[in-house]
């Protein structure tokens, strides 16, 4: 088994295939995760097919391993399921809000987790993608995802085709606070972002990208205010289509 100090991000994937009984086994061990209330407020959606994955792609930016995965997995914060049981258990659910969205969420995110955990133990890669929540209603097209589904998380799978060094990690104190909230000084700052900043390939990054920080980097061409606010306003349209935010009316 492999220890997770030694895990890395796999974007290139041997051809070998990825089986159904190991797929379902780690799908099932995944259960374990913790959940709100025992509910299980996930789905998740298995791609295997070559044209469904080509039709995925525009929305995580064709990032190539989206369609050389052998498995794409969807992970989604699924309230449907526990609203459909509860409709037809004589029951009045009141899940179509934003707070069922946080809850589902965080346990889509929770078993996420733990089943790359799983899967990279038995020595298989993975790539979470962020792009999910940048455009989701491609996915939910997609997908053909219907109201109180959303996707919060995809994961690439696969046997590993290449072996790539460790991104670097800020150090534990960096992220530790006692007893309270610790606001970060200049010094703690500069502590922290030393390492980072000296890595010889972020300082490469900061003069291809001819600027005079790496902050600079993620702030000016990454994750830049325009993108950010263009693709919040997207998800939160895809959440008020998929009947998690309150429309006009029903807030008056």
């Amino acid at each position: 088994m492999k220890s997770i100090v030694s895990r890395r991000t796999i974007r290139q994937y041997s051809a070998k295939e990825v089986s159904d009984e190991l797929l379902n086994r780690l799908l099932a061990e995944a259960e374990r995760t913790p959940t709100m209330g025992n509910l299980q407020l996930y789905s998740i959606v298995i791609t295997r097919d070559a044209e469904m994955k080509k039709k995925l792609a525009p929305a995580h930016f064709n990032q190539p391993m989206v369609e050389g995965a052998p498995v794409v997995l969807t992970i989604c914060a699924d309230f449907r399921r526990t609203t459909l049981w509860a409709n037809n258990r004589r029951a009045n659910p009141g899940y179509d809000n934003f707070l069922s969205f946080m809850n589902a969420a965080t346990d889509a995110l929770l078993y996420t987790q733990t089943f790359c955990n799983l899967a990279e133990a038995e020595g298989l890669g993975t790539c979470f993608l962020g792009t999910t929540v940048y455009m989701p209603l491609q996915i939910i097209g997609v997908l053909k995802l219907p109201r109180l589904v959303m996707p919060v998380a995809t994961i690439t799978l696969g046997w590993p085709g290449e072996s790539p060094a460790q991104p670097d990690r800020l150090p534990l104190p960096a992220m530790i606070h006692q007893e309270s909230y610790q606001d970060y000084t200049p010094e703690r700052i500069d502590a922290f972002y030393q390492e980072k900043e000296s890595l010889p390939e972020n300082q490469h990054f900061v003069e291809i990208n001819r600027k005079e920080t790496l902050a600079q980097v993620f702030t000016d061409i990454r994750y830049t205010r325009k993108d950010n606010e263009a693709m919040s306003a997207g998800f939160m349209a895809a959440l008020k289509q998929q009947g998690f935010l309150e429309d006009d009316e029903r807030m008056r």
